[in-house]
Formats: C-alpha cells, structure tokens, sequence
C-alpha cells in the first residue's frame, strides 16, 4: 500500500510478523525502487516500510541528521501493526548509498530523546571517500551501466518518473563520509557491496567492518552500485533474510555447513 510519506509490505496473511525492517533510499531513487525487495523480505513475514530519500544537503550535517532521525522515528512508531504493543522487534534500518550513510552516521550518534535505535543496521551500496562524481560519466546509459547490470532494474528505474537522473554525480558531503566510516557503529551491521561497484573503495569499507564491534562485509560478485536491486538480488535479499534471522537468534547461525564438497 502506497501513502504520501511511505509504502508499505505486509506479510502473508495469518503470520506473526518477525521484525520491521525500515528501508531508506539513495541518490536520486524513489519509494518504488525498492518494491521487488519490500516484498521479497515481506513474503518472508517481516514488515517493510520504504521511507523517501532524506535531504541531506539543505543544511549543516548535524541539522540534516536531526530531520533524518525524526521522520524515522515517525515512520517507525506509524509502522506498528494494528493490535501489536509497539513496534515489532528487531527493528532494522537498511539504507543505500548516501541512505545508509546517513544510517550510518545517524545509529552512531549518541542517544538522545525521542530518538528511534535500531537493533541492527544494513549498510549497501556505500559511497566511499573520492568515488563520487568523478566516476560516473554525463548520460543515462553511463549512470545505468554504474547503477545495475539487471534489466529489469534498469526498465524500472528508466520508467519511474520520480528517478532523479545525474544524482550520483552529486558530491557527497566529506562530513557524512567521516561520520559514517569513523563512527563507533554498536548495533550489528551487514555491508553489502559490489565487487563491480566504481563507487565503493573496499580499503574503506574494510577498515569500517573490522573496526566494528559487530559487522559483516559481504561482497556480491559481478555486483553493481544498486546492490540490492541488481542482477543477483535474490541472493542479496537472502543474505539479508539470513541476517534477520541470526539477529533473532542472538547473532548465532541457524544453519552451519559441516562438509561440503563446492
């Protein structure tokens, strides 16, 4: 169901929803980018609310985050299902691009009042440090070819009137790079990235995933910047599905291979 400040996907009919997964958008992209992945994470009984892109650049960084965290925690406290006490936990936050960015740096932020804290985050499609515009050359074709390798994400994102086109050639605030790669990240967190993605640099998400406490960078082979709407997104939207699932297992694997023979 589409309203003016979200859409939403439900779970199949009769199940307890397993968690909130809220979803924040990049450069240039729409609520409607990411309907194939709201519902491939609802099919699996988790509740998913798309928010818009936040408005990152009017301001200075820290008023910008202060707006980002109070349309999400609105979004999250609108998103509890009817007859449920509260929003249904684990609540994640997945963002792509200069989204989870702005996830990033917002999560790492102390806690203040009336703030929403995310039991874990999914962080894709990371912008690094000096890959910003110069990657990515003038035509549609050009931001295409960096975005996806799917054609079916690139049809939709061609047809979607309410793309911004040229967006990633719009700089990136070094503040929000330094909030996010330097934070102090407490939550789990799952980085998705590309291998084909011109816009990451591996060396800085590394050093972010090592650093902290609870990170796992997985790398999608042949994967493009769009990483959760890209060629292998059934494989993507899976790791993801497994990240919600180990989180609600207190971060321990459900499924551990003992022999295997590829």
């Amino acid at each position: 169901m589409t309203t003016t400040e979200y859409t939403d996907h439900h779970g199949p009919e009769g199940l307890l929803v397993r968690g909130t997964v809220v979803v924040v958008p990049g450069r240039g992209e729409s609520r409607e980018t990411y309907e194939r992945f709201g519902r491939r994470l609802a099919a699996d009984a988790y509740r998913v609310r798309v928010i818009d892109p936040p408005d990152l650049g009017a301001a200075g960084l820290p008023d910008a985050l202060d707006r980002f965290g109070a349309a999400l925690a609105a979004a999250v406290e609108d998103s509890v299902p009817d007859g449920a006490d509260g929003v249904v936990r684990p609540l994640v936050l997945a963002g792509a691009d200069t989204g989870a960015l702005a996830i990033a740096a917002l999560t790492a932020r102390p806690e203040s009042e009336g703030a929403t804290r995310p039991d874990a985050v999914v962080l894709a499609g990371l912008p690094g440090p000096g890959r910003t515009a110069a990657t990515v050359a003038g035509t549609w074709e050009d931001e295409l070819e960096v975005r996806t390798s799917c054609p079916t994400h690139r049809a939709r994102l061609t047809d979607d009137t309410r793309f911004r086109r040229g967006t990633l050639t719009d700089a990136v605030a070094p503040a929000l790079l330094t909030a996010a790669y330097e934070s102090e990240l407490a939550v789990p967190a799952l980085l998705l990235a590309g291998d084909s993605d011109p816009l990451a640099d591996r060396d800085a998400l590394d050093r972010a995933a090592k650093s902290w406490p609870r990170a796992r960078l997985a790398v999608v082979r042949g994967g493009h910047h769009d990483v959760l709407n890209d060629l292998q997104h059934r494989s993507v939207a899976a790791e993801v599905v497994t990240f919600l699932e180990t989180l609600r297992n207190g971060l321990v694997p459900l499924v551990s291979v003992e022999s295997s023979a590829w």
